[in-house]
């Protein structure tokens, strides 16, 4: 009597090309956040490559940080800074502005550069609003100071300091400020000016960080 022997499929190829999918997907993300990374050291090191101007100097200036403590040129005296102005309430470019600043600072992670956010809306921004801002941008605490105080004297540091425009908005009461983020060196010299808007800034704004660091050496 014949018999026909019934073979059952194997699952292995499948569960092999399934792991293989799986581990796929794994991968992606981490090769392309490392494509990205390595381009833009390598953008980094391009731009890093020119020589910087000197713009003018940052006026002394003593304000008031996020927790309520002085703060100003004295602690900021031989160290690189980035620089911009913004207000919490900003309808318009500040979101993009921060979002720029918090993106310098994992590649600046090992520096002692400075961030400095100035409000040019002191009336509303007072140190406990700045300190809650600061903390939705996981601002890292030492490196990156934001500061209110006179109206005035913000105004002034942003016209006749920084050369960046100030005025009126369309509604009124409603501030305006520039959209360029500012390099100062640690001698207090204003040596970059970056669009926040363009899509480069950061990487021109790194690469520049990175030449007055080996300049500063």
């Amino acid at each position: 009597m014949n018999s026909t022997a019934t073979v059952a499929p194997t699952r292995a190829p499948l569960s092999g090309r399934a792991l293989a999918w799986k581990v796929t997907l794994i991968l992606i993300p981490l090769l392309t956040a490392g494509g990205l990374f390595f381009l833009r050291q390598a953008e980094v090191a391009r731009f890093g490559s020119h020589v910087l101007p000197r713009l003018g100097h940052v006026p002394f200036f003593v304000l008031t940080d996020q927790d309520s403590k002085p703060f100003g040129s004295q602690q900021l005296q031989g160290q690189i800074w980035i620089a911009d102005f913004i207000y919490t309430t900003c309808p318009g470019p500040c979101p993009m502005i921060s979002s720029r600043m918090s993106e310098t600072q994992k590649p600046l992670r090992d520096t002692n550069v400075k961030l400095v956010s100035f409000s040019v809306d002191p009336a509303h921004d007072t140190p406990a609003v700045l300190r809650g801002y600061a903390e939705k941008l996981n601002a890292q605490p030492g490196r990156w100071e934001f500061l209110t105080g006179d109206k005035g004297t913000i105004y002034r540091l942003s016209r006749d300091g920084f050369k960046l425009a100030v005025g009126a908005g369309e509604t009124p009461g409603e501030p305006v400020h520039s959209t360029r983020v500012i390099l100062v060196d640690w001698k207090g010299e204003i040596r970059g000016y970056y669009d926040a808007t363009e899509a480069d800034a950061v990487t021109r704004l790194l690469a520049d960080v990175a030449h007055l660091r080996r300049e500063e050496r």
